[in-house]
């Protein structure tokens, strides 16, 4: 069996660990300087992986931004968008959202198997659908993205998503930014959900990185063994 992909977690969140606010206008808590570092890490991934409420909620292309790098992963071979993949557990997504629209590269939906006829039928023309289980488990997509050859995959969000492979310990490496401003509403989401992490009192997760870009922070935190600086 091929070894499973590196997992990195990539998150902005307010100083009181929100992702966005309840206002249903999208929260902008980073910088111009932090997306390009953002796509930076994109670019050197092989996939990324949002939940279908992100693709809900914010309509992202997953795209790599800028031209040097796009060219710079042709010239290694690779296809100048890393793959995408969602993980839905009824198939509530829209085929039109900039997730499938956007992009040739290929897009990959993981689907609870009880909503997987429905998927077939919604999203079989824009994205290859795939039975991720009932429910749907990060280690059955990990093991997947790993036939596939996908070496190196970037979560994106959101809480959800964070939740479960930090949960499952499955993540290798956390990339958490935090913007200098509170959200205070708790009907807004959150960086992660109540569950069970390896990371406890117990043992602490080692911090390999802090910069400062611009008005945010940077904090890289090494997960694993497998975590590379």
């Amino acid at each position: 069996m091929a070894e499973r992909p590196y997992v990195l977690l990539s998150c902005g969140m307010s100083i009181d660990g929100y992702l966005d606010d309840a206002s249903g206008e999208r929260l902008l808590l980073s910088n111009d300087a932090d997306f390009d570092r953002v796509d930076e890490v994109r670019a050197g991934c092989d996939a990324i992986l949002v939940g279908a409420s992100t693709i809900r909620s914010d309509n992202p292309r997953l795209l790599v931004r800028s031209a040097e790098r796009r060219a710079a992963r042709m010239a290694r071979g690779e296809h100048p968008d890393p793959v995408k993949v969602t993980v839905t557990s009824t198939c509530h997504l829209d085929p039109q959202a900039s997730f499938f629209t956007t992009g040739e590269s290929a897009k990959l939906v993981y689907c609870a198997t009880p909503a997987l006829e429905k998927a077939h039928e919604l999203l079989g023309p824009v994205a290859t659908v795939v039975d991720g289980g009932d429910p749907v488990g990060a280690a059955r997509i990990t093991d997947d993205l790993a036939t596939r050859g996908i070496r190196r995959l970037m979560v994106e969000g959101g809480g959800r998503m964070h939740t479960q492979f930090l949960t499952a310990g499955l993540a290798d490496e956390l990339q958490l930014v935090i913007a200098p401003l509170f959200v205070g509403d708790s009907r807004a989401p959150k960086f992660v959900h109540d569950g069970v992490f390896p990371w406890g009192p117990s043992n602490r997760a080692g911090l390999a990185e802090v910069r400062q870009i611009g008005d945010v922070v940077l904090l890289r935190y090494a997960l694993s063994t497998r975590f590379t600086s």
